[in-house]
């Protein structure tokens, strides 16, 4: 796993950044689903899928953060996944499809074990109907929706499927009226209004900001300085926004609370002291050709000049030497 991946998934996983990203895609930024109501959930999903004479086929897929959401502690209503994208995901709706219905699956089997071994151990006095018995799952036992929530964390367009059907190779309507389909939920901050991003209430907001706005230096900067959540962010969220857009800002060890804008500041001044010292290395570069210095004495020169390690020199003259 990268250090990207590492990142985002510890701070998805955080109770209140996951409430709050479900919050916003399924009630609109209302808080109805509560940080202490959600259960952690094992990511390892593990079914039994249905094979000839009841032969398991044992299948396991990884998830990046699941939880099982109560109403009062007790009752589970609800099965929550995120899965966090760097990258764009070509077949998401398959990948997706499969992680739900493993758990679905799963379901099935763990009623199907629990009727056996109640049967077993307390006795029954109603035996299971021949149908209730083939498939283990009784008439009225009932499933726990699984949502499945995509974050891709670019500021490009996502332009993948986002659902089963657009991936068939047929457009047969009469074929694709019985094909199944999949959709996925996706939350992406380059296709997302501000006023959209808004409805977050935790320091996701200031995530999606500034990913969505990260190729554009006027308007990143605008929205850093006009938003007070980014005079004092999380430095969990600090370290995503650094990871996920190569921002190489600059704060403190230790420092729990991080202002963005002195951060961005800082960043920009290493920026223009870099920009200097590439040119100057530009100018050597072309001095020692013109001298004809040999190319390995050149990143020599480079190297006990401008305080590199041979391999930096070696790149950085490569950039400017003119065969």
């Amino acid at each position: 796993m990268g250090k990207e991946d590492t990142i985002t998934k510890e701070y998805i996983r955080n109770p209140e950044i996951f409430a709050d990203a479900f919050n916003k895609f399924l009630y609109n930024g209302r808080q109805v689903i509560k940080p202490e109501s959600l259960a952690e959930l094992d990511t390892t999903e593990i079914a039994l899928p249905y094979g000839e004479g009841g032969a398991a086929v044992p299948g396991q897929k990884y998830r990046d953060v699941l939880k099982l959401a109560m109403t009062d502690g007790n009752v589970a209503y609800c099965i929550l996944g995120i899965e966090n994208q760097s990258s764009i995901h070509y077949a998401m709706p398959v990948k997706n499809m499969v992680y739900d219905a493993m758990q679905l699956s799963y379901q099935v089997t763990k009623a199907a074990q629990s009727h056996k071994r109640k049967n077993k151990e307390e006795g029954r006095k109603d035996k299971p109907s021949p149908q209730e018995y083939l498939s283990g799952f009784y008439k009225t036992d009932k499933l726990i929706p699984v949502i499945t929530l995509v974050i891709f964390w670019g500021a490009e367009k996502w332009d993948a499927p986002l659902s089963l059907r657009e991936m068939y190779a047929t457009t047969d309507e009469t074929v694709m009226k019985y094909a199944p389909d999949y959709k996925i939920n996706l939350i992406a901050p380059g296709q997302m209004t501000e006023k959209e991003i808004g409805k977050f209430k935790t320091s996701l907001k200031e995530v999606m900001l500034y990913i969505k706005y990260s190729q554009d230096k006027t308007k990143l900067q605008e929205v850093t300085q006009t938003n007070e959540g980014f005079k004092s962010l999380d430095r969990q969220a600090a370290e995503v926004i650094n990871v996920t857009t190569n921002s190489r800002l600059k704060y403190p060890e230790g420092k729990e609370r991080i202002d963005m804008c002195v951060a961005i500041e800082e960043m920009r001044m290493d920026s223009k002291i870099e920009g200097k010292i590439e040119g100057k290395i530009e100018g050597a570069v072309e001095t020692c050709q013109k001298f004809n210095m040999p190319l390995q004495e050149t990143i020599q020169y480079i190297s006990d000049n401008y305080n590199l390690s041979p391999k930096e020199s070696e790149e950085t003259v490569m950039k400017y030497w003119k065969e």
